[in-house]
């Protein structure tokens, strides 16, 4: 498979299942993220498509979070910044798209990883589905995805998470609200999955449209929110204390 990962679409039955991969761990480099957002805006405009479901491969982490090469490469803010609007690009897909939107999350989610659970309408996940916003210990802070997650988890548990660092376990996640249930075994989650999103693909894609604006209502100003909040990662990313801290996390591995 590619270094920088792939991106399939699969339309089946009115479900739409965009998984991505990435060798390392589901990382995700800044091609990988646009090819996810393309994929989304794509099949947000196909009307046989009427439940979208964001999956990733293998049975390890569902995402490891930001690609450090490419945070290690970033030479100025203008490049920093886009490599984190990659982010933003695909929170605002998630969120632009008239289809509802489910997570499948088999494993642990770091940073971005966080931030594409929360994004979508509803999370499924297994019960070693833990998570953490590692962003903070790094020197840049989860300023991108942070709206995407404190809409899921509020404000206390946002900041919480954000200022800690620590993993969280899945069913903290689900007493939270960003996880809506939780299965023993991935096999579980996949009837889970298939059990709700076919469900969905045979109700109104008109009502379920007009619910998903109600979800969302609120985050009108999120394009020029992501975006400045993409500015800010992309200054912090090219300090010393950002580039001695990749280079540690690397050694130990995330």
């Amino acid at each position: 498979m590619s270094e920088m990962g792939t991106v399939e679409t699969k339309i089946e039955d009115g479900v739409a299942t965009i998984r991505f991969f990435h060798p390392k761990k589901n990382s995700l480099p800044g091609v990988l993220l646009r090819s996810i957002a393309y994929e989304i805006d794509k099949v947000a405009e196909n009307k046989e498509a009427r439940v979208i479901v964001l999956a990733s491969e293998g049975e390890g982490p569902f995402c490891a979070g930001a690609s450090f090469e490419e945070l290690q490469a970033a030479q100025d803010p203008e490049s920093g910044k886009q490599f984190f609007m990659g982010f933003a690009l695909v929170i605002l897909a998630l969120k632009k798209c008239p289809q509802l939107t489910i997570g499948r999350i088999h494993g642990k989610a770091v940073g971005g990883g966080v931030g594409l659970a929360s994004a979508v309408d509803y999370a499924l996940a297994t019960k070693k589905a833990s998570l953490k916003l590692s962003e903070l210990a790094l020197g840049i802070g989860p300023f991108v995805v942070g709206p995407a997650v404190e809409r899921k988890l509020g404000l206390g548990g946002f900041s919480a998470m954000s200022i800690d660092t620590d993993w969280r376990d899945a069913q903290w996640a689900f007493e939270q609200g960003l996880y809506a249930h939780i299965y023993d075994s991935i096999d579980e989650l996949d009837k889970g999955v298939a059990k709700l999103s076919l469900r969905l693909a045979q109700s109104s894609p008109e009502a379920m449209a007009e619910l998903k604006k109600v979800f969302w209502e609120g985050t009108e100003n999120w394009d020029q929110l992501l975006t400045a909040r993409a500015e800010i990662s992309g200054r912090l990313v090219l300090s010393e204390f950002t580039s001695q801290a990749i280079a540690t996390f690397k050694q130990k591995g995330k």
